[in-house]
């Protein structure tokens, strides 16, 4: 942030929402529109474009994004007598906002990130609504899920226009329903579980609704209609129904109806590429095969297909992907993953592994728009700001493409972000420690699988072992709590993750050492880790408490309740170990402790020495089931 503010007098071609946007854009670069300041001369180009010299002030723009990533340059290099850069996209870039994994993100969050986005110049926001928003016939969509109304999703449309931001939805129609399918009012447009039931007419009425509801509040006319992961299509309710089919044939036709519905409304659809590919593959997989052309034969004409791929780290693998969805015909768009969802915090190694490989293949391919997804899964953990570095990362090679270095990439998030990026980065080291190694597709994430692991059922006590976690956590408390404490724009963020830190410094010593203890049967170094776990204890509470200011500051108050209950549990079965071991450590024959005393045996463990990554709650927290 800016700690002064220029005036600037604009005059020449400018947007014709530009004063407003100057409004909401100029505090975060210390800009405003002004009579009597520096003149600006604004004009037309390819792209954004700044010059600055002893001739004054020119700022290009095509599409009003650009003018306003311009203006973002121009305050980053204001203090130069000369400055010159002419820019050219490679490619549309846009954001994903997932408000469908129990967080659903706050308008004034949404509007704080979209100024981001405008100063980053990108295109495009993507509303992930599964169930989440309004459907004025339907009033079990997001019901006690925090949905947004019409209303809302107007206001942040407006927003979006203001900016120069194309705000579109994206919804599902096949697959991913489950949380609407779940209501015995709903189940009649259920295949499976997770599947609506194709080929019913009530499924088509419902649909109408469905696509009409979520088009309505938005100027974009283009609109994603999901379909992926519909696994099991026709093999549910559609076997009993209609008799066996192919997945191809019931999805193809499917969609021919999904795309009468959009046709209807004037909308443009994509929808994701998986479901080409897996009914061919023998694992059930998307990247293990080429499409068959029985696939080939089912996509329809006018659907723009998105492949999606969050996992592979070369550039290869990525064109060969690429490839293959040529061979599908029609216009192939891109989503890649910034690593938000493996837990309580992002996974930027990944990120950063991933994300240029990925965009290079685009680039060389041409594929005319990429898509940061920053999904949520398994309830949301992790703030979506720490997407920001992700957007950057994305909006940066869009625009400058690999000559933007790290160096570069922070002084832009400064800019754009009003912060400093490196903390965010440095999240990663809660989900690993000094040695340990991830496996190539699926990153290990201690930070999640720690925070819940049962003190005295130990799922990953071997996946663990001669690893110094607990020294590795305490000295991320040190370092974030400092962070925190000198304030800024992401003081609460830094602050949570101070709190994180010190839970899982506490709770690593117990793992460490206890089991060890048992087996020895010294009684008086396990009542002495027993009583270490009451500060625990508190502490876990005190990470609760920030945790929820933190959602509350972020997100609707919908979700929390999950978040609530995980750490219930965790605080919970730490008071049961401190009672049982305590009692153990005095004599009390009773207790056996069995749990510590089984032999463990690996779980994430891979060969090599590699780990896999625990993702869901319940997987980390018992090996018993947990819903069931």
């Amino acid at each position: 942030m800016s700690k002064h503010t220029d005036i600037l007098r604009f005059r020449g071609e400018l947007p014709e929402r530009f004063a407003g946007a100057m409004l909401e854009l100029g505090p975060l670069l210390g800009f405003a529109a002004g009579e009597g300041g520096t003149v600006v001369e604004v004009f037309r180009a390819a792209g954004p474009v700044v010059e600055k010299g002893p001739e004054g002030i020119r700022l290009g723009w095509e599409k009003p994004i650009h003018l306003y990533r311009a203006l973002s340059l121009l305050r980053e290099n204001w203090e130069k007598d000369t400055y010159q850069v002419s820019e050219r996209p490679c490619f549309e870039t846009g954001v994903m906002f997932d408000v469908s994994r129990n967080a659903v993100l706050r308008v004034e969050t949404i509007q704080r990130l979209l100024r981001s986005m405008a100063l980053m110049g990108m295109d495009v926001g993507m509303m992930y609504t599964e169930d989440t928003y309004e459907v004025p016939e339907e009033p079990y969509f997001g019901y006690q899920r925090g949905k947004y109304s019409m209303e809302e999703l107007r206001r942040l449309d407006d927003y979006a226009d203001l900016l120069g931001i194309e705000l579109m939805p994206c919804i599902q129609t096949l697959g991913h329903l489950g949380q609407v399918l779940h209501w015995p009012a709903m189940r009649k447009y259920a295949d499976n579980g997770e599947v609506l039931l194709a080929d019913s007419e009530e499924t088509y009425a419902l649909l109408r609704r469905m696509i009409a509801a979520a088009a309505a509040p938005y100027r974009s006319k283009r609109i994603h209609i999901g379909m992926d992961e519909a696994h099991g299509v026709g093999l549910g309710a559609h076997l009993r129904k209609f008799g066996y089919e192919s997945p191809h044939a019931i999805i193809h036709r499917h969609l021919l109806r999904v795309k009468e519905l959009t046709d209807e409304l004037g909308l443009r659809p994509m929808m994701w590429s998986d479901m080409y590919f897996r009914p061919d593959s023998p694992s059930n997989g998307y990247y293990d095969g080429d499409p068959s052309p029985e696939a080939i034969a089912s996509v329809v004409p006018g659907v723009d297909i998105m492949y999606w791929d969050y996992y592979h780290n070369t550039e290869e693998e990525y064109t060969a992907m690429l490839d293959k969805h040529h061979k599908l015909g029609g216009t192939t768009l891109f989503a890649g993953g910034v690593w938000t969802w493996c837990g309580p915090a992002p996974d930027y190694d990944k990120a950063l592994r991933i994300t240029a490989p990925a965009l290079r293949a685009c680039k060389k391919a041409g594929v005319p728009f990429v898509l940061a997804t920053a999904w949520g899964d398994n309830g949301a953990e992790a703030s979506f700001l720490t997407a920001l570095p992700g957007m950057q990362m994305y909006a940066e090679f869009a625009y400058a493409g690999e000559d933007c270095g790290m160096e570069r990439l922070e002084e832009r998030y400064r800019t754009c972000c009003g912060g400093e990026m490196g903390p965010i980065l440095g999240l990663s080291r809660f989900n690993t420690v000094p040695g340990m190694r991830s496996t190539a597709t699926s990153p290990v994430n201690a930070c999640k699988f720690m925070l819940y692991q049962d003190p005295m059922v130990q799922l990953f006590a071997k996946d663990t072992e001669g690893f110094a976690m607990a020294d590795h956590f305490a000295a991320l408390a040190e370092e974030y709590t400092a962070i925190a404490e000198a304030g800024g724009e992401f003081a609460g963020l830094m602050g949570f993750y101070a709190r994180l830190a010190r839970v899982l410094a506490g709770k690593c010593r117990w793992h460490e050492n206890i089991a060890a203890a048992v087996a020895r049967e010294d009684r008086k170094a396990a009542g002495e880790l027993a009583a270490s776990l009451q500060t625990v204890e508190e502490e876990t509470e005190l990470l609760r408490q920030a945790w929820r200011a933190l959602w509350k500051e972020t997100n609707k108050p919908h979700g929390f309740e999950v978040i609530d209950g995980r750490l219930g549990a965790v605080r919970a079965r730490l008071e049961s170990a401190r009672t049982r071991v305590s009692a153990w450590a005095a004599g009390d024959e009773s207790e056996g402790l069995e749990e510590l005393r089984e032999t463990p045996l690996p779980f994430m463990l891979r060969e090599g020495g590699v780990l896999s990554g625990c993702f869901n709650f319940g997987s980390c927290a018992s090996a018993c089931p947990i819903d069931q």
